[in-house]
């Protein structure tokens, strides 16, 4: 039996607003399974270096390209890898420059206000949210030098956004809160609006720096802005508030870590760590919430239901049950959250979409396999939290490039891995008759299923992995890559020669072949890479990580056009630069050949940071890259002394802020080439 973390057990790995674990399920542990493969795969049971070199060695067919003609560009590295940094600055290989861009606060609409922590509420629903997090670049007429950059905001530290947090004591989740306990209602709105997503107009001048260009499409949404649900979930008794009594709206998005791009090109926003937004004073909750994380007698991760005042918009976020019936409260508010939410950049008017058929769970981003004409739309999705799973939705109508569009993902079946011993895997249905679930066993019709995505993947029998994040497609291989971060719950119980993994807070990629199109229900997995260092991680060959590839934590991940494999990190601020994880340095970006498994480091971060969110303009010769949450090491009594562990990327005195990099090449070439 793999160890559970009990109610009110913190873990010392979890950084900030993560969720803890709520898996309560008898289904197998990814590392019982692991190990059960791996030790029919070693032979000298006695030898550790044996045993991990078994685990590395793949059997996936490489030669087996899913892309349209199959011709597979073989990637290169062409740069000379950094060494770990524990700077308050960012560096990446000769011949780079790095240039800051959109720090939180930095105004994109309205009267442009400028950044300050005494703008107000109002004003942060006009300037770039704080956390910066999944990202993607729209190019205009095909442009790599003019675009809409669309980015997430994940959460937020209220010290840094409010001029009344100085002088306190604070944490990073910690914010200013009146005598009587309740908080100020602008300070709500600003957190509010400092949540969700920008779409920002970007071009490149002339001297070849990103400038912001106000423009129309420049947009926020934020966790204020009206929202339509969609798919079998909408409509129904799960969802109905006093908001929207007939279930088909809701307002906000929330904790936007990863993302999507669907092939008929609009933008996906995940919901990851939700749950914990939400109040329950009540003594019995059902799995609706509970197995979400939402506790009884819970008060809430920033407490934005005692804004003074009382506005509906804030009271919202307890889930109590205080009225007659759920069109009389917000009981139900918690239902219409934890979906994927699309939206067209190029329609400022648009009201966002959260598409329920995707699954209700803590989203980390969604990937989408290459359409082909004429065959379903295919969909990959991790749940980041301990013991979770990775789930696959794969349309009912064929994709046909001409009317796509997001209709497609309401309709269809969502499936949840189960990975077998033998290295083979299959998909299970999450559908009404399939798997034992069934009303009888407590799951009345496909809204409930979906409701309770979790519970009904409990019940399917699915796999139990270690925090599920980013995942990429190979354009030729067509194999799917995931990054799971780590899970520190493992137990002794579990360890042998075979499988070194107990407490794993390193974390390993996994990846997978269909077995034949993505829509099949059968595939076999294997493990790319062991994060870790010099001693614990392995490359896939299964060979010790070199100093220039050693990494913990992978997190972001992200397949260029030439088949570069980006690797990005998100160590705990808990645990960042001390103890096993201090050889580590600061979160980095690495860079993989999926074909040899070398690995470099191309890019470190400040301090307290996640690097997170990458992609690049069509001509690969402008990469972007999100820093989030510098200075997020700074402790309570440090920041009430204003001796903040970070000041980038302004330096000074100054506040950290989230912000994105803009990469190139001084010679004006291809990233990573």
């Amino acid at each position: 039996m793999s160890q559970q973390q009990q109610p009110g057990q913190v873990d010392p790995v979890l950084a900030a607003g993560d969720e803890p674990n709520s898996n309560t399920s008898g289904n197998a542990y990814f590392g019982d399974i692991l190990e059960a493969r791996l030790s029919r795969r070693t032979l000298l049971r006695s030898s550790l270096a044996v045993a991990i070199a078994g685990a590395m060695a793949t059997s996936l067919p490489f030669g087996r390209a899913l892309a349209a003609g199959g011709n597979a560009p073989t990637p290169t590295l062409g740069f000379k890898a950094i060494p770990v940094g524990t700077g308050d600055n960012v560096v990446v290989p000769e011949g780079y420059r790095v240039q800051v861009f959109i720090p939180t606060g930095t105004p994109i609409s309205g009267s442009m206000p400028a950044f300050s922590l005494d703008a107000g509420g109002e004003d942060q629903a006009h300037q770039i949210g704080a956390h910066h997090d999944g990202m993607h670049f729209f190019p205009i007429d095909g442009s790599s030098r003019d675009g809409l950059l669309v980015l997430n905001h994940e959460y937020i530290e209220p010290r840094f956004l409010h001029a009344a947090a100085a002088g306190l004591s604070l944490e990073s989740e910690g914010f200013p809160q009146n005598a009587d306990g309740s908080r100020d209602a602008d300070q709500v709105l600003k957190e509010l609006n400092a949540h969700g997503v920008s779409v920002v107009r970007t071009r490149q001048a002339d001297d070849g720096q990103w400038q912001v260009v106000e423009d129309v499409h420049n947009r926020r949404i934020t966790g204020l802005t009206p929202m339509q649900l969609a798919g079998p979930v909408a409509g129904t008794e799960h969802v109905v508030t006093k908001y929207s009594p007939d279930g088909r709206m809701t307002r906000g998005t929330l904790n936007n870590c990863a993302h999507g791009v669907t092939p008929w090109n609009t933008y996906l926003a995940a919901e990851e760590n939700w749950a914990g937004y939400f109040a329950n004073e009540d003594t019995e909750i059902d799995r609706r919430q509970t197995r979400y994380g939402i506790e009884t007698r819970g008060e809430g991760r920033y407490q934005w239901h005692k804004a003074a005042g009382g506005a509906d918009e804030y009271v919202r976020f307890d889930a109590t049950p205080r009225g007659a019936s759920a069109r009389d409260d917000y009981r139900n508010e918690p239902h219409t959250f934890g979906y994927m939410v699309e939206f067209d950049p190029f329609d400022p008017e648009s009201t966002p979409v959260k598409r329920t058929h995707l699954g209700r769970f803590a989203h980390e981003g969604v990937i989408f396999a290459p359409a082909v004409e004429g065959q379903p739309v295919v969909a990959y999705s991790g749940d980041d939290a301990r013991f979770e799973y990775i789930y696959k939705f794969v349309s009912a109508r064929p994709y046909q490039a001409s009317s796509a569009d997001g209709s497609l993902l309401d309709e269809g079946t969502l499936y949840v891995a189960r990975f077998n011993d033998d290295g083979s895997g299959e998909w299970l249905a999450l559908a009404p008759g399939e798997n034992g679930l069934t009303p009888e066993n407590g799951f009345a019709d496909l809204a409930d299923i979906l409701v309770n995505t979790r519970s009904a993947a409990d019940f399917a029998g699915a796999t139990k992995m270690d925090r599920p994040e980013w995942g990429a497609v190979d354009p030729a291989t067509g194999q799917v890559y995931f990054t799971l971060t780590n899970n520190t719950r493992r137990s002794e119980e579990q360890v042998d020669a075979a499988n070194p993994r107990a407490e794993n807070h390193f974390g390993h990629i996994i990846r997978w072949q269909e077995d034949g199109t993505h829509a099949a229900e059968r595939f076999e997995w294997d493990i790319f890479v062991m994060a870790g260092d010099g001693e614990s991680g392995r490359d896939l060959a299964g060979e010790p990580l070199g100093q220039e590839a050693i990494f913990s934590s992978p997190d972001g991940l992200w397949i260029d056009p030439d088949r570069r494999l980006w690797i990005q990190t998100d160590i705990s601020e808990s645990v960042m630069n001390s103890g096993i994880h201090e050889v580590f340095g600061n979160n980095q970006m690495l860079v993989a050949n999926p074909e040899t498994g070398e690995i470099r480091r191309f890019l470190t971060g400040p301090v307290g940071q996640e690097i997170t969110g990458v992609i690049t303009t069509p001509d690969q010769r402008t990469m972007f890259v999100n820093v989030q949450h510098p200075g997020a090491t700074t402790s309570a009594e440090a920041f009430a002394a204003g001796e903040l562990a970070s000041h980038w990327p302004d330096g000074g005195n100054s506040i950290p802020r989230s912000a994105t990099l803009v990469i190139t090449r001084e010679d004006g070439g291809i990233i990573g080439a």
